[in-house]
């Protein structure tokens, strides 16, 4: 980016300059790749307990929505449809925050099931997503809030949030099963892996592509074929990258991990090129002189 203006003002804004650009650069960059390898997909933006203050969140916000943008332009991509904060909604379009019950509900309630009741007495005329990995039963309680709420289910009101930790592998599922399920739909996926951590993404613990196609098989054997897959836990660019390569039935994404993963990547630096349009850097940066 070049900038032009008396040197007292650009050489007193420098730091501030960098430090509004360097972070925010990345996120934007980050958020456009994952909504173009993912371009059928929604997303939103949870990264606001990540953020060093209100501050960093309003500017990370702003990022994901200028990445968001230029993938709805450039790929035709849903992109990132909104996020977690009512205070950085604007960003994105809209009054209010969006999201999904939390973890704490379910543990209030005792049940998935007594939560998603909880929510629907709350709420009753909005959409539902329930979280289903509290207790370890992704399947069978996805598919009991399904049943409970059947109406709504048959009506596409009802989506379910695979939030599973890495620490174990969705139910019903172990390494063998995985492949299965790949191979089933996406046979030659194992064969194009090419690292540990892809492999992981595939049909390892946690939320992975094996996970989510798992389940789908699972809702629309039980006819619930309009329910949503709501998927987190670790989304950023890579996972995204292995999720569209084998076409995993995501319907929405919720994530924070658009964020710079290391502070380096972040780093910016700023040089005055040219002085009363006489073209000047120092000897090794002659790069940065734009070729006219």
């Amino acid at each position: 980016m070049y900038i032009t203006g008396p040197m007292v003002h650009l050489v007193d804004l420098e730091t501030i300059y960098l430090q509004k650009l360097g972070a925010a650069c990345v996120g934007a960059y980050n958020a456009y790749a994952m909504c173009t390898d993912l371009p059928n997909v929604a997303f939103l933006a949870m990264d606001a307990r990540h953020n060093a203050g209100t501050e960093m969140a309003d500017l990370m916000a702003y990022a994901a929505s200028v990445g968001s943008d230029a993938a709805r332009k450039r790929a035709n991509a849903k992109g990132f449809i909104g996020n977690a904060t009512n205070a950085t909604a604007h960003y994105f379009g809209n009054d209010e925050g969006m999201g999904t019950m939390p973890h704490a509900l379910i543990g209030y309630a005792g049940s998935t099931v007594r939560a998603a009741e909880m929510y629907v007495e709350t709420y009753p005329d909005s959409p539902i997503t329930v979280l289903v990995d509290y207790f370890g039963q992704e399947i069978e309680d996805s598919l009991a809030v399904c049943r409970r709420f059947h109406d709504k289910a048959m009506a596409g009101d009802v989506s379910v949030r695979l939030d599973t930790h890495g620490g174990r592998f969705v139910e019903g599922l172990d390494p063998q099963i995985s492949y299965a399920v790949l191979e089933r739909h996406v046979p030659d996926a194992i064969r194009r892996y090419r690292n540990e951590t892809e492999l992981r993404f595939l049909t390892g613990t946690g939320v992975s592509a094996a996970a989510i196609y798992y389940l789908r098989e699972e809702l629309d054997s039980g006819g619930y074929e309009n329910v949503k897959i709501v998927a987190s836990s670790g989304f950023g660019p890579q996972k995204c990258k292995v999720m569209a390569d084998v076409k995993a039935p995501i319907d929405v994404i919720g994530t924070g991990s658009f964020l710079p993963e290391k502070w380096s990547e972040t780093y910016a630096t700023a040089d005055i090129v040219t002085y009363d349009g006489r073209p000047s850097v120092k000897i090794g940066r002659e790069f940065l002189i734009r070729q006219s």
